[in-house]
């Protein structure tokens, strides 16, 4: 009984976390920041792999899940550092990758784009949490 419960709260953890970040991301990167991220690596971008980027949606709040909040056991501020924290190697890893290999990626656009995934990580795992605990009482 206990088992299914947290599978059950985990269920709900990444739904949670999946349905506050993909929003957060798409507005920041089809809104707010597109011209920014134009003006500055406009010539490495190309077409949108609408299969890679389902991939990544899918992929990316099973590790938030993973490495902050299923570990925060409820506490919302471990959560928050320890998604900043994700979201900072991740994105990072992402962006230093880029700098060191493509033509045209440039150091703004790496700050921005890392800072952003440390926000929008951090912001995801606290909201996922806060709302599996909400719902799987």
């Amino acid at each position: 009984m206990q088992k299914d419960f947290a599978m059950q709260r985990l269920a709900i953890l990444y739904v949670a976390t999946l349905a506050v970040m993909a929003p957060l991301d798409f507005l920041f990167l089809g809104v707010l920041a597109r011209d920014f991220f134009k003006s500055q690596v406009g010539g490495v971008l190309g077409e949108l792999n609408i299969a890679a980027a389902i991939a990544f949606y899918l992929v990316y709040p099973a590790g938030i899940v993973i490495f902050a909040s299923n570990a925060a056991n409820g506490n919302w501020q471990y959560a928050a550092v320890m998604g900043a924290l994700f979201g900072f190697f991740c994105y990072a890893t992402f962006d230093l990758t880029s700098l060191a290999l493509l033509r045209g990626w440039t150091w703004p656009a790496a700050a921005v784009d890392v800072g952003w995934g440390m926000f929008v990580t951090a912001v995801s795992a606290v909201s996922g949490l806060l709302i599996a605990n909400a719902v799987a009482r």
